[in-house]
């Protein structure tokens, strides 16, 4: 049965808000953001292959980073690197991956997982993983893994379920965008609310007929090349044709609108990674609540604070409070974490101002 187990490991983002550390040259994904030893992608890689066998794990990623790819997953085949010659967002890469798929095996069940998250508990991801795919082995259904909120969290999209559903794979009402403070709270106190991770599990077939049903266009641009997926003519039909696709998300592309859509509760420990902010939750804290991670610190008189330096770095801080603050050899960042999600928005003025 694992034999028909996949993976499309999402590693095409750039990760812009945990500038200067993620680059558009070498993004968050392919760093060793907390410290461990291994870099978030190495870590998603070894997380999936606990369930699916590695040569069923493909990454989805852009090809200027097809060489980073090959670098850190060393057990990755070049035939498992699908790369996007242009951004497109996420519709068209996970069709183009889940045609090709199911060209290989039609029976194929797959998970599409983003390469940044966080999650300790493996054992238990790969249970609730399973527990999907048993459910879409024997049902047309497209599924989505949902995330207990903790907190009226503004910064993530939310599944709105089924109330009266009683079983552990639940009926999805709606996807519901990123809330204010207050309308999150509501979703809180309803109780039939999850966060949008954005881990999906559906068969090849399921996804495929959902794109084919709701994106006819973006479905005939991809399927017309169906007889070159997976041979040596498959390159020069996506440089021709991939920029050809539409700018659209999976959520919006076949998830809004499909009838066909069900959410399993996450049992494990989740982090999304997507900003300095959620790193330092995840980070060990001294005395004064100041999460420090690679710097020789002498830190008084300040509290809440975020500090990445390169391995052995001197800084001293005195007198700052919930700051942001990191150094590397390119540029250095002291951001109020309050306003983390603006960083990317600074990042451009940045950019903008010395471009000339």
């Amino acid at each position: 049965m694992k034999n028909n187990y996949y993976a499309i490991l999402m590693a095409g983002g750039v990760g812009s808000r945990f500038w200067p550390v993620s680059t558009s040259d070498f993004p968050k994904q392919f760093h060793d953001m907390l410290g461990t030893g291994d870099t978030l992608i190495q870590k998603t890689f070894q997380r999936l292959s606990r369930l699916i066998p590695k040569e069923n794990i493909y990454i989805l990623t852009n090809e200027r980073y097809n060489d980073l790819v090959l670098e850190q997953l060393p057990e990755v085949t070049q035939k498992q690197v699908v790369l996007e010659p242009a951004m497109r967002n996420t519709a068209p890469c996970i069709l183009y991956a889940s045609l090709k798929i199911q060209k290989e095996n039609p029976d194929a069940l797959m998970i599409v997982a983003p390469s940044d998250h966080w999650i300790e508990d493996e054992q238990t991801f790969s249970k609730n993983v399973e527990e999907a795919f048993n459910y879409c082995s024997e049902n047309d259904a497209l599924m989505t893994l949902g995330i207990q909120p903790t907190f009226p969290n503004t910064g993530f999209g939310y599944i709105e379920f089924d109330k009266n559903s009683e079983n552990v794979i639940k009926p999805v009402s709606q996807f519901r965008e990123k809330p204010d403070y207050e309308t999150a709270k509501a979703f809180i106190s309803q109780g039939n609310f999850l966060w949008n991770a954005g881990i999906f599990m559906w068969s090849a077939k399921s996804v495929v007929d959902a794109f084919k049903n709701n994106q006819p266009e973006l479905y005939q641009l991809f399927e017309s090349g169906i007889s070159v997926y997976n041979t040596d003519g498959e390159d020069d039909f996506i440089k021709e044709n991939y920029s050809k696709a539409e700018n659209i998300s999976v959520d919006y592309a076949i998830m809004e609108k499909s009838k066909n859509v069900f959410v399993i509760g996450a049992e494990f420990d989740w982090n999304d990674l997507g900003t300095w902010g959620s790193l330092y939750d995840k980070l060990d804290k001294d005395s004064n609540n100041n999460a420090i991670l690679n710097a020789n610190s002498l830190v008084e008189n300040a509290e809440g604070n975020m500090i990445r330096t390169k391995l052995g770095k001197q800084v001293i801080v005195d007198g700052l409070n919930d700051y942001i603050i990191v150094d590397n050899d390119e540029a250095l960042l002291i951001y109020p974490k309050s306003k983390e999600q603006d960083i990317k928005l600074v990042l451009k003025r940045l950019n903008d101002k010395y471009s000339n």
